[in-house]
């Protein structure tokens, strides 16, 4: 893309020191990533604010262009009224696009360059499991032949959805190379995820689930459902649904949707089920994959129950395109857990820990503390870290799931710091026995490292800002990994 071309798709004045047809090679929010003939955009605080940002201070990015300008960025996209002000940054005028909102311009960018693409934007949104099912959709996509682009990680916010977006013209790559965007959308303040299904209007919505997930900001349950019905609500006209028939605040949402739906589901009725489940291996299940296309026997090598329903949400995305099962079996047959969400981890000393480290709520606890009381072992661990925005009715919510673990054949329930100590409580009140809590994820990694023994599986799981991927580091450093 001609620096030319992208002033003008994101509505700026162009930087007139730089040549028009100068080639943009990528685009970057970090000065310290920045990689040369890159665009840099320096997000400041007035621009969070008028944003679905939580946190409650943001550093103001325009300190550091000339930085980025300095390690090669071919032009820096500020805001206009904040060089006014700055005499050292208006003295870089020459190499400055300016606009009035910088989150503003990366949108518009982004939209843009999807509009004038064309091609089908798959959109993935819920409570859990967005990141694994946008993966899986991908690898899916990927295996029959399409040239896909997709969400980096789980950038799912209004700025990981426009970089995602921005990569069909980073690297020497164009838009014109890609048949299928696949993007995972996510929401914590509503608002939000209509404001990115507007960046990309979806020609297929995905919606996996619907429960508690930043309740301190979304409100009731009620009101999560309602945010994350946008996805469903902004399709484009003649588009899919693509909806979860097991959750019933997701089948609910089929009323709001006048073109094709098409449902998935373990439990109800369903388009694309899976047929005869069982489950060989803690990290292996069999089935028969159903779709109105026809069926195929398959395997999915990731753990747990709501995993093969993120493999059903992708198969569902997959028969869109008129894609075979027995092709869509063949390329879950190759999956891979996404980082930190349910890694298998099997150590030389016999023991085996489940990473779901990355985040948590109470559905998405539950959900994988079954797999584990579902699985062959000598003794059952969740270990599992207070989990964060859920409102007002949070520790009601983490007492509950205490309870609920407690219920299932888990052996220990470690709680890790704050509001986990409503999760043990909960569980020492349903007579769960070996129910503890750590006030620091450093102290539970102490003990877990030395209560660990053979035929051990352990879960480490908990919201991303207590950070308990730090026990797992713990483990790792403590104990060799066995060879596989």
């Amino acid at each position: 893309m001609r620096l030319a071309k992208a002033a003008q798709l994101m509505g700026a004045d162009e930087a007139v020191g730089v040549a028009p047809d100068a080639d943009v090679t990528g685009f970057a929010i970090d000065s310290r990533a920045v990689e040369p003939g890159q665009l840099f955009f320096a997000l400041s605080p007035e621009d969070y604010r008028r944003h679905c940002f939580t946190a409650k201070e943001f550093s103001d990015a325009h300190q550091f262009i000339p930085e980025a300008l300095s390690r090669g960025a071919l032009a820096a996209v500020a805001r206009r009224a904040r060089i006014a002000e700055d005499e050292e940054l208006r003295r870089l005028r020459h190499r400055l696009l300016l606009v009035e909102d910088v989150i503003d311009a990366l949108q518009r960018l982004a939209r843009n360059v999807v509009t004038e693409w064309g091609g089908p934007v798959v959109a993935i949104a819920g409570s859990a499991g967005k990141t694994t099912t946008k993966d899986l959709t991908a690898l899916v996509l990927q295996v029959a032949g399409k040239r896909v682009i997709k969400s980096l990680k789980n950038f799912n916010n209004e700025l990981g959805v426009p970089l995602s977006i921005l990569q069909m013209e980073s690297g020497g790559r164009r838009a014109a190379d890609f048949d299928v965007v696949v993007l995972e959308m996510g929401t914590s303040m509503p608002g939000e995820l209509d404001r990115l299904a507007q960046i990309a209007p979806p020609d297929i919505a995905v919606e996996v689930c619907v429960g508690p997930e930043h309740l301190e900001f979304l409100g009731t349950i009620e009101d999560v459902a309602r945010e994350e019905s946008a996805l469903v609500r902004r399709l484009k006209a003649g588009g899919t649904a693509v909806l979860n028939a097991d959750d019933p605040w997701v089948s609910g949402m089929r009323r709001l949707h006048v073109g094709p739906v098409l449902t998935f589901g373990l439990n109800e009725p369903a388009d694309v089920v899976a047929e005869e489940v069982t489950r060989v291996r803690l990290d292996l299940a069999r089935f028969r994959l159903r779709t109105p296309l026809g069926t195929a026997e398959a395997t999915l090598p990731l753990p747990g129950r709501h995993n093969l329903t993120n493999a059903l949400a992708a198969a569902a995305v997959a028969t869109c395109f008129g894609i075979s099962p027995a092709r869509i079996a063949d390329a879950l047959a190759s999956a891979a857990p996404s980082e930190m969400r349910g890694e298998v981890l099997r150590f030389a000393a016999g023991f085996t820990m489940i990473d779901d480290s990355y985040n948590s709520n109470p559905a998405s606890l539950l959900a994988m503390a079954r797999a584990v009381a579902e699985a062959e072992a000598t003794r059952r661990i969740v270990v599992a870290g207070e989990m964060l925005e859920l409102g007002p009715d949070a520790a009601a919510m983490h007492r509950e799931a205490g309870r609920e673990i407690a219920r299932l054949a888990v052996d220990a329930l470690w709680g890790v710091r704050g509001l986990a100590q409503e999760l043990v409580a909960g569980a020492r009140a349903e007579g769960l026995a070996e129910a503890r809590f750590f006030s620091s994820v450093e102290e539970a990694a102490k003990s877990l490292c030395e209560a660990l023994r053979a035929g051990d599986l352990v879960l480490v799981k908990g919201s991303r800002g207590v950070r308990t991927d730090k026990i797992v580091a713990a483990v790792k450093a403590r104990f060799e990994l066995k060879d596989e």
